[in-house]
């Protein structure tokens, strides 16, 4: 009998150490996502929450909760909720002219930005702060100067390219929508884009990818900034298809010009 009460005892204990653990690591995690909101100044806070009720709040609701029953498809002006979104997806759609959307579409497109570098990160706080999500990569986090371009290549091609072209120069996609260039784009945005997945984007966390391997596809897309091209003119880096078509069409000029020079001289 007390072995049966003493390992009843022991049981009740662990059970209870264990919640405790558990309850600890969550808690953890989730004060270590709202980090970048608990850094924000109060007043960052507040011009963000202004902007926020000036720009968005029409389409994302006064909350950020979202506009139930208004959606792109009939024409109305209804967004998503942003609660849970983090500051990573709010500042990639704002710093790249995404948002504020300028009407319905396939998908919001690239187009001039409308709010300052620092407005755009007071909104990205006030959103962080509603509840934890993806947090804006760190300076550390997009330091790639120590990264492999050869393994950023590997990377981007098994995980990138078939929507991006190998080049990153974009492609379609269906239903009206596509892939945009990405040569254009920040490392910044670049990094948020994998970790929040816009658009038909799937989103890569750095459970799929690790910090290590996006930097490495950040170098591998700034080499392709960079890097020169032996050949001479890319012709849009479309590879072989287009450097064989503008071989064989120059080939064909050149044989009809040497048929008529020769019919010509035979005359």
């Amino acid at each position: 009998m007390r072995r049966s009460r003493w390992a009843a005892l022991i049981a009740v204990v662990a059970a209870l150490v264990a919640v405790g653990v558990a309850y600890a690591v969550l808690n953890a995690q989730s004060k270590a996502a709202a980090a970048p909101a608990e850094s924000a100044t109060s007043a960052q806070l507040e011009e963000g929450r202004k902007l926020f009720l000036e720009g968005c709040s029409s389409c994302h609701g006064l909350n950020a909760e979202g506009i139930d029953g208004a959606t792109v498809n009939n024409g109305g002006n209804g967004g998503p909720s942003l609660i849970g979104v983090g500051s990573a997806s709010v500042h990639f759609q704002v710093s790249t002219g995404r948002m504020p959307l300028a009407g319905p579409a396939a998908q919001a497109p690239v187009k001039t930005v409308e709010y300052t570098a620092e407005e755009t990160e007071a909104l990205a706080a006030y959103i962080a702060s509603l509840a934890p999500g993806p947090a804006s990569p760190s300076e550390e986090e997009l330091d790639f100067s120590e990264a492999d371009v050869a393994e950023g290549g590997e990377l981007f091609r098994t995980n990138c390219s078939q929507c991006h072209n190998f080049a990153g120069r974009g492609g379609a996609l269906s239903d009206g929508a596509y892939a945009p260039s990405i040569l254009d784009a920040t490392p910044q945005q670049i990094y948020e884009a994998m970790l929040t997945g816009p658009q038909q984007m799937p989103v890569f966390s750095n459970e799929s990818l690790t910090v290590e391997e996006k930097q490495a596809i950040l170098a591998y897309v700034d080499d392709l900034r960079t890097a020169p091209n032996p050949a001479g003119q890319d012709l849009g880096s479309l590879g072989p298809v287009g450097d064989g078509l503008f071989a064989w069409l120059v080939g064909i000029v050149l044989f009809v010009a040497v048929a008529v020079w020769i019919g010509a001289r035979v005359r």
